[in-house]
């Protein structure tokens, strides 16, 4: 049996940029086994399965698997898997329109392509759930989380904390962009304290302004098989959110343009919006760019 696969570098416009996503297009007759076995043989952050939806109205179901899980919803296997449709034209024998809506585990998730022309560059998503922040994390705990001192931790903002918007994951903010380029996951310390039940990941930013940017960030799941990921969608639309909602005013429409992945060589760009109204945050969106990479077929 042969299966079809693409590749393609999710939030970047260059080639060997963002976050690399291995998308099998049309994964019917593939058990959930099976599905875990191929992202284990890609060894990406993330790869997905597309399959038919279970409502006609929507575009498809998609499956998102790390190396060693699957995930209820990630934020650049959506993008990559929305412009790999998108640029195919058809699904399932129907037109792939410009909004598209993924059945997940976490919810359906809109999608809207990027065009530039009439082709298609990238996509934006607005997650499946809103953003809902959970407990603090202790500093110390955070700090050692990831190889730092406590006194790299910034807290006149927030404290280290869990959030989620259908994944959940774990947020910090950093005084330096230094202690941001120092970190290094310690997976014992993410055993004990922040165990894969309550975070998939562990999102650290810092403000840096270079570069156009607003925030530096990184991001490491060493739980999930991913040591660091170049480039996560579901997290930094989070952090939107999560930032949103400790501004003071009750009407805002925060844009953020985030870098990520500069640390291990593969610079992303993620456009992050939120938008808040009588003081509660009412839409996410997070989008990028995207490139293709590789085509082949797998042999099951």
């Amino acid at each position: 049996m042969q299966v079809e696969f693409v590749t393609v570098d999710v939030f970047t416009d260059r080639k060997f940029g963002g976050n690399p996503l291995a998308v099998v297009s049309d994964a019917r007759g593939l058990t959930t086994e099976q599905m875990q076995s191929i992202a284990a043989e890609f060894n990406l952050a993330e790869t997905t399965f597309v399959l038919p939806p279970g409502d006609p109205a929507h575009t498809a179901q998609v499956r998102i698997f790390t190396p060693r899980a699957e995930l209820p919803f990630a934020g650049h296997p959506n993008v990559g898997t929305a412009f790999v449709l998108g640029s195919k034209g058809t699904y399932n024998g129907r037109t792939v329109s410009d909004a598209i809506f993924f059945e997940e585990k976490a919810g359906l998730v809109r999608l809207d392509l990027i065009k530039q022309g009439s082709a298609v560059v990238g996509a934006r998503l607005a997650p499946p759930q809103p953003v809902v922040r959970g407990d603090d994390i202790a500093v110390d705990i955070a700090a050692a989380a990831v190889s730092l001192a406590s006194s790299d931790i910034e807290t006149s903002h927030h404290r280290p904390c869990f959030a989620s918007c259908g994944i959940p994951m774990a947020f910090a903010e950093l005084k330096t962009r230094a202690a941001l380029s120092a970190a290094r996951p310690r997976a014992d310390i993410f055993s004990e304290h922040l165990t894969a039940d309550r975070a998939t990941g562990f999102l650290l930013y810092v403000e840096d302004r270079s570069g156009d940017f607003d925030l530096q960030a990184r991001m490491f799941a060493p739980l999930f098989g991913v040591p660091e990921d170049p480039a996560t969608g579901s997290a930094n639309v989070i952090l939107a959110g999560l930032l949103a909602s400790l501004r003071p005013e009750a009407d805002l429409m925060l844009e953020l343009r985030i870098g990520q992945g500069f640390d291990m060589g593969r610079p992303s760009s993620l456009a992050a919006v939120a938008e808040k109204r009588n003081g509660k945050v009412t839409g996410l969106s997070i989008g990028g760019r995207c490139v293709p990479m590789i085509r082949g077929a797998l042999e099951i």
